[in-house]
């Protein structure tokens, strides 16, 4: 890990929403405990069981929160976008982590021990906030996730992933292709079915001109018939 000195300036731009509720004097502590960490594509960043010791903020990059289960297979979770906070639940719920962290891509992001933050939070009751509803926000996306992923059909799941990945990371500038890349193993993980199933039901969207493939390259052509098919389920 290394330490890398940032104005003020800096620190701010990175971390706004953290940043900007706070007192001269409280920022000057934030300063004095603000990490930077890089990490290469597919580099681990916390794995299930570990003692949380940080608040975590992508800065860049692409990350995943996803959980081992039964027989070797993985459920991603959610996935974190720039400037989204992550990684603090399970201090405050004073337990490990039930889940793990991995870079899609290289990936930039700053640690701040958490200590430093209950400290921030018990002094200023506008962080406090900022923290209840970033929680409540993320409650709110995995219930919705979880019904979505338990009670939906196999073309329902990837349609609702596609999209999902629509609203988390944009598309490029041709205003269709997915800002992110995934392995038909990482797409099926995040729609909750077998690999086969995934580039089976993708095979299908593309016959059916819904989306158009290359390699990794995902293309949306017919988003409201994706946003129908996920909503029938």
């Amino acid at each position: 890990m290394v330490k890398k000195e940032l104005t003020e300036a800096e620190i701010a731009e990175s971390i706004p929403d953290l940043w900007q509720p706070l007192t001269q004097q409280q920022r000057e502590l934030l300063a004095q405990n603000f990490t930077i960490q890089k990490y290469k594509k597919n580099e681990t960043i916390y794995c299930e069981g570990e003692t949380p010791e940080n608040l975590m903020c992508l800065l860049n990059g692409k990350v995943k929160i996803y959980k081992d289960g039964v027989g070797g297979r993985s459920q991603i979770i959610r996935v974190i976008k720039d400037k989204e906070y992550f990684a603090y639940r399970a201090y405050f719920a004073e337990e490990n982590f039930v889940t793990a962290a991995a870079a899609f891509e290289p990936c930039t992001m700053c640690l701040i021990p958490m200590p430093v933050i209950v400290q921030l939070i018990m002094e200023n009751t506008e962080l406090a906030m900022f923290f209840i509803k970033q929680l409540s926000k993320d409650l709110g996306i995995s219930d919705e996730r979880t019904v979505n992923l338990t009670q939906k059909h196999i073309r329902g799941r990837l349609a609702e992933s596609l999209l999902f990945l629509k609203d988390t990371y944009g598309v490029e500038e041709d205003q269709c292709t997915l800002s992110i890349y995934l392995s038909r193993e990482d797409l099926a993980n995040l729609s909750n079915m077998t690999t086969s199933n995934a580039i089976r039901t993708l095979s299908n969207f593309a016959a059916e001109k819904l989306i158009i493939i290359d390699g990794r390259k995902i293309k949306l052509i017919d988003e409201e018939k994706l946003k129908k098919i996920s909503k029938i389920g």
